[in-house]
């Protein structure tokens, strides 16, 4: 598979992320649920603290993806939704780290929602992944 970063300027490298990816040749396509801050039997962590809810996020992401056989690398697109932009954009130095050390930088829409799926949680993170 051969991707292909697509940046007609470059504000957003400085963020973090590509505006677009060309990928050619994927053989396998995985579409994640949305992944937020809970344990493994579904309750949520991290209350009221947004840096929490980000890292514990990303950690069930990987834990997807490994069981996949993918990990962040393989992300091409990411949607994250928060209830609080402002306080998510503080924290997403977080974002910066993990993806940074999978030296991955996928194009990603970031949203400000009135509530998710269960009012204790303030961030979540949807991705597709290509391998």
């Amino acid at each position: 598979m051969n991707r292909t970063p697509v940046n007609p300027w470059t504000w957003s490298l400085n963020v973090g992320y590509n505006q677009a990816e060309l990928v050619e040749g994927p053989t396998r396509q995985l579409s994640c649920a949305g992944q937020t801050s809970v344990d493994a039997d579904g309750n949520p962590q991290h209350i009221d603290d947004m840096r929490g809810q980000i890292a514990k996020a990303i950690d069930n992401l990987e834990a997807v993806l490994n069981g996949a056989d993918m990990g962040l690398a393989n992300i091409h697109k990411l949607t994250i939704y928060t209830t609080d932009v402002d306080e998510a954009l503080k924290h997403f130095d977080i974002l910066g780290q993990r993806f940074g050390q999978a030296n991955a930088a996928p194009p990603m829409t970031l949203l400000g929602v009135t509530r998710l799926a269960m009012p204790q949680l303030l961030f979540e993170i949807d991705a597709m992944a290509l391998a």
